[in-house]
Parts: C-alpha cells; structure tokens; sequence
C-alpha cells in the first residue's frame, strides 16, 4: 500500500507539469496544442543525452530551453503564417519527431546506465531516504505552480488570459495578440519539456515513442482535478486541480498494476476508459443534475 501511494505521488508531481501546461494552453489561452507529445519527448531526449555525457543539471535546463522552442515554432506557424492551431501542433510534433531522434543520436532509445541523474545526485545526501525522487519533483512541481499563479496576476499573464478570453477586445487595448499568444505557447511548453526532462532522468532512459498519448492523459487529469475541487473557480484551484487530477489518475493506474485486477494486456483499455470517462464527467454530472432537478419539479 505504501509503495503505491508513493509511486502515485511520484509520477502524479511529475505530469503535473504537463497537466499545468495544457491548463495554459487549453484552457486559459483556448488553444489545443497539440505539440505536447513530440515536445514531452523533445525534453526527454535532450535531458537523458546530456545527462548521458556527465551534465545532469545541464540537462534539464535544455530540456526546458528545447521545449520553449518547440513552442515558439507552433506560436510562429499559428501567429505569423497562419495555420490553424490545432494543425500548427501537428506540424510541429511531426517535425519533432526527426529532431528528437536527432537528438538521442539518431537511435530511438538512449539509456543512462550508471551516470549520474539529480535524482541520485539527492539520493547520495541520504537526507530523504527511498523517498527521493518525490523530494525532487515535488519540489519542481510546487515551484512552477507558485510561479505559475504568479505569472498569470502579473500584467502580461492577465493579457494572456484576456486573449483566452476575448482577443478582439485584446487588439482594440493595443495588447498585440500574437506576442501573448507566442509567451503563452512557449511557457507552455517549457514546462512540456521540463516534465520530459524530469521523466527521463528518474526513469535513466529515453525513448523516440514515450509521448505517446502525454497530450489526451493531461487532459483528463486536469479534468479530474476540476471535477474533484469543488466551489468557484479561481486560477489557484484550477492550478491546484492539475496535482490533484494527476495524483488520482497515477493512484488508480498504480492499484491496478499492483493487484493485477486486470491483466497488463488490458492496460490500454482501461486507460483509454478512465480519460474517456474523465473527459465526459462534466457532462454526466450535468445530466444528473438536470434529472435530479426535473424529479423534484415533477414531486412538487
């Protein structure tokens, strides 16, 4: 029981990252980006090939610095070209795909087999025991949520949300639209490459395939995390929701490995239930709600 409530801790901190991400993109500037797969991946192999040649540190900070281009090239096809977001991501992530086997040295798997990582950098200080690898990312992931809370009450973060929100009334306040929408896809997707960069070091490999799907489970944890936190919304419960989601989705991915409930064969099916499920559970509640209110009005 511990070791499932540590793993879903774990790996729910770390794609939490993802999952605030999406939350920038998705729902504040109200763009599906969906160069989040390639991008994850983009993080990843830059973190583990540096980490691979002795520069651990090195890595995650280009891992971060990969991700805000992979951003900066979608924000550039959507701003400057004209293509639609949705295929402007899909562009990107195509193209990322040659760029990420370039960047594990033209092999679609690299491993880290007895160099260093940050993680074994805290795990040689003894200070956090077997639980350090929750130290680290739990400590990345509460800085980029503080520093996302506050970056969006800052005066470019409110303009980012206001181009989410109406972008004419945007350009009619002279706030020039395609800058925030650019600052918003590469913060976005620095934190992509961060959680790729993070991922691969903890689990000392990378592979050319380990994105796949990153985009539709970030989604749906960020669903669960709103479907759970109840009360009005506000940006510190929506950020709050991304840990939450992603804590809950890992729990029930962790329960299920654990018992063998279901056979590992079954494990893409029930993964594609819970976001499908996740994804719908807004709806579901509104039809509760609706009948619930219709049979009452009917007693009456």
């Amino acid at each position: 029981m511990l070791h499932i409530v540590q793993t879903a801790l774990t790996l729910g901190c770390v794609y939490s990252l993802v999952a605030l991400a999406l939350f920038l993109s998705y729902r504040v500037l109200d763009i599906a980006d969906l160069t989040t797969d390639g991008c994850f991946v983009f993080g990843m192999a830059l973190s583990v090939s540096a980490a691979a040649a002795g520069h651990p540190i090195l890595g995650i900070l280009l891992a971060v610095i990969g991700g805000g281009c992979a951003g900066f090239v979608t924000a550039l096809l959507q701003t400057r070209l004209g293509v639609p977001s949705i295929l402007a991501g899909i562009v990107t992530n195509t193209g990322l795909y040659t760029v990420n086997l370039m960047a594990m040295g033209w092999s679609a798997n690299v491993s880290l087999l007895k160099q260093s990582t940050i993680f074994t950098m805290v795990r040689d200080t003894g200070i956090f025991g077997t639980w350090y690898q929750l130290a680290v990312v739990a400590c990345f992931a509460c800085v980029m949520m503080l520093f996302m809370r506050w970056f969006l009450s800052t005066r470019l973060g409110l303009s980012i949300r206001a181009t989410g929100d109406n972008m004419d009334m945007v350009r009619a306040s002279s706030i020039n639209p395609r800058f925030t929408i650019a600052a918003g896809l590469i913060l976005a997707n620095c934190m992509t490459g961060l959680c790729g960069g993070l991922v691969g070091q903890m689990q000392k490999s990378a592979d050319i395939n380990a994105g796949t799907g990153i985009v539709v489970i970030g989604l749906a944890s960020l669903i669960i995390g709103e479907t759970v936190i109840q009360g009005r919304r506000s940006i510190g419960r929506n950020i709050l929701a991304c840990l939450i989601g992603n804590i809950i989705y890992r729990a029930i991915y962790a329960i299920i490995l654990q018992t063998r409930i279901l056979p590992i064969e079954c494990l893409k099916l029930m993964t594609a239930f819970i976001v499908a499920l996740a994804i719908a559970m807004p709806t579901i509640r509104e039809n509760l709600a609706v009948k619930k209110r219709e049979r009452r009005e009917t007693v009456n």
